[in-house]
């Protein structure tokens, strides 16, 4: 069986084709501007042309869907029924489902023959117990409208539960585990021996860490409070939090690009510095938080474009948490390549760095669904 997954941005396409039972990478690429003048497609549609008579003959696809509410949570066939939940969710995931909803209508387009199965992103955390996914809300929200947990970022955070352990020489079983998967979109989640216990994205994306633009977890009151000053309307507001908040809105710097951050501070730019104080002081906080709920935590691993590229956040993030048993050893932060230890020997913590792999998992699950032996 081979199995597209296109893994869609706001302006490219990246694609991976995967053959099972080898899980062999066939074909990888990535589109880039799309819809805009000196972009590789001029819109979706095309870029999705494209990536199909590039890849040549593929038998299902598999989409990293984002948020389908509380009855899709996990791995389903795309039909009406689910694209009618990811329509009605869109709200909460604007910069997400939008762009799924046009790339699954596509290939339903040009492929009607083709198997599309989503692999929803909070799948990974139907494990959270009712404790830490409850809000203190009236329960009719929950109830009739979905308002709880969910968590995101579920094809990432399932890779490094195994893989994390896989490098240890350990067993899911054997290991707590805090995922660290930081990028332009930020999330940790807390995995106790395999199974997700907690997360910090909530109801939507947008909340617990600060993301490159989003705000993070932020009281709703302030929301509400500065609405009615502005006589704002919930979609002026709702643009405002998803494009010019988070590092972003603290610095002042456009994109909230943790590199020109760190570039910014190292000019002396004192937003700069607090906007990297702020993202460090909330990763620390959150392994605190998370070492709590699991009764300990025997290692913390870093994946995403920050979680990979940036040891000066890792060091940042790491500082204080001694007495936890966490520690860093410089010269594998700082010089180091690939996935590997960053903890001192012995260490009472390992300290992790890898490379993610969503496009594997959302393939894997896709298989899974269709029929198909995975590993």
């Amino acid at each position: 069986m081979r199995v597209l997954v296109p893994n869609l941005g706001s302006t490219s396409l990246k694609f991976q084709v995967f053959e099972f039972p080898s899980e062999a990478v066939l074909s990888k690429g990535r589109l880039e501007r799309i819809g805009q003048p000196d972009g590789d497609a001029p819109g979706y549609r095309e870029a999705l042309e494209s990536t199909l008579a590039r890849v040549g003959s593929v038998d299902a696809v598999g989409f990293k869907a984002v948020h389908a509410g509380p009855d899709f949570r996990g791995t389903f066939r795309v039909d009406d029924a689910f694209l009618a939940a990811l329509k009605e969710y869109e709200p909460a995931a604007p910069l997400h489902n939008g762009i799924y909803l046009t790339g699954i209508e596509a290939f339903r387009e040009l492929r009607p023959e083709l198997p599309l199965v989503a692999v929803v992103e909070p799948g990974f955390h139907r494990t959270i117990p009712a404790h830490a996914y409850t809000y203190g809300v009236p329960q009719e929200w929950a109830e009739r409208h979905g308002v709880r947990k969910y968590g995101f970022h579920g094809a990432s955070h399932r890779f490094v539960s195994r893989r994390a352990p896989e490098i240890l020489g350990r067993k899911p079983s054997e290991v707590r585990l805090i995922s660290c998967h930081l990028g332009g979109s930020s999330s940790m989640c807390a995995i106790d021996r395999g199974r997700s216990v907690d997360v910090t994205m909530g109801f939507s994306p947008q909340s617990g860490l600060e993301n490159a633009t989003r705000h993070g977890d932020l009281d709703p009151f302030a929301v509400l409070f500065v609405m009615e000053r502005m006589g704002w309307s919930a979609a002026e507001a709702r643009a405002q939090l998803l494009a010019d908040g988070g590092l972003a809105g603290i610095s002042g710097i456009a994109g909230g690009d943790v590199r020109d951050l760190e570039a910014a501070e190292a000019r002396g730019d004192e937003r700069a510095k607090l906007a990297l104080d702020v993202f460090a002081y909330q990763v620390r906080k959150t392994i605190g938080s998370f070492a709590a709920a699991m009764g300990g935590v025997d290692a913390i691993s870093f994946t995403g474009g920050i979680g990979e590229n940036s040891s000066r956040l890792r060091a940042r993030a790491l500082h204080g948490l001694e007495f936890l048993g966490v520690g860093l050893d410089p010269d594998a932060n700082e010089k180091g390549s690939g996935d590997r230890l960053i903890s001192p020997d012995g260490a009472a913590v390992s300290v992790l760095v890898l490379a993610t792999n969503e496009e594997l998992i959302v393939a894997r699950e896709t298989a899974k669904l269709l029929g198909e032996k995975t590993t």
